[in-house]
C-alpha cells in the first residue's frame, strides 16, 4: 500500500484544491498532528504501566503523563497525581497512525458503521473517542489489566469544519454520514 503521506501530496491535496476552489495551493488544508489522550484516573502504579505500555506500542512514541492540577478530597485526588497520558503525533508517524487506524483498527470494532461527523470544533478539528484500546491489534487483549478508551484529536490547517471534514474524509476516515456535510 502507499505511503499515505505521498498520496496525499500527489493525489488527494490537487483534488482537494479543486473540490474547494481553492486558487493559492498554501490554503489546501493539511493534517497538523495527531493527539492521543487515555485518561485513567487513580490506579495502582503496575495498572498505570500497562496503560502507558499500551499507549506506546499504538503509537511507537513515549506517552506524556498528564496530572492533577490541584487536589479534591471527595475524589481522593491530590496535586500532581497522575490522571492521564497523552501522545502528539506528527510528520510520518501521524499518517502512519491515520493509516493504520482507518485500514486495520476500526473495521475491528463490532457493529462499525461509521464514525460520527459530529466531532468538529468550528475550527476544523476533528476529536471522538475510542471505547476499548484493544482494537488496536499491537495489544494483546490477553496481557491487558484494564480496559480503557482514548480520545483521539486531528489537529487541521484550516479553520472551516467543511474543509476538515473534506480533508479527513479524503484521507480515508469512515464517516457514517458522509453525504451530509460538503
Amino acid at each position: 500500500m502507499a505511503n499515505l503521506k505521498e498520496k496525499y501530496v500527489k493525489e488527494l491535496a490537487p483534488k482537494l484544491q479543486e473540490k474547494l476552489g481553492l486558487t493559492n495551493k498554501m490554503l489546501i488544508p493539511r493534517l497538523q498532528k495527531v493527539v492521543l489522550n487515555m485518561a485513567f484516573g487513580i490506579v495502582e502504579k503496575d495498572v498505570q504501566k500497562h496503560i502507558l505500555d499500551d499507549l506506546t506500542k499504538i503509537t511507537a512514541q513515549k506517552p506524556m503523563l498528564c496530572k492533577a492540577r490541584k487536589s479534591i478530597s471527595n475524589f481522593k485526588l491530590r496535586e500532581n497525581m497522575p490522571i492521564g497520558a497523552k501522545v502528539t503525533l506528527r510528520g510520518d508517524k501521524m499518517y502512519e497512525f491515520l493509516d493504520r487506524l482507518t485500514a486495520i483498527a476500526m473495521p475491528r470494532v463490532r457493529d462499525f458503521k461509521g464514525i460520527s461527523d459530529t466531532g468538529f470544533d468550528g475550527r476544523g478539528n476533528y476529536t471522538f473517542g475510542v471505547k476499548e484500546q484493544i482494537i488496536f491489534p499491537e495489544i494483546s487483549i490477553e496481557k491487558v489489566n484494564k480496559i480503557t478508551g482514548m480520545d483521539i484529536t486531528f489537529v487541521t490547517s484550516t479553520n472551516s469544519d467543511e474543509e476538515g471534514y473534506e480533508l479527513l474524509k479524503a484521507l480515508g476516515m469512515p464517516f457514517a454520514n458522509a453525504n451530509n456535510k460538503g
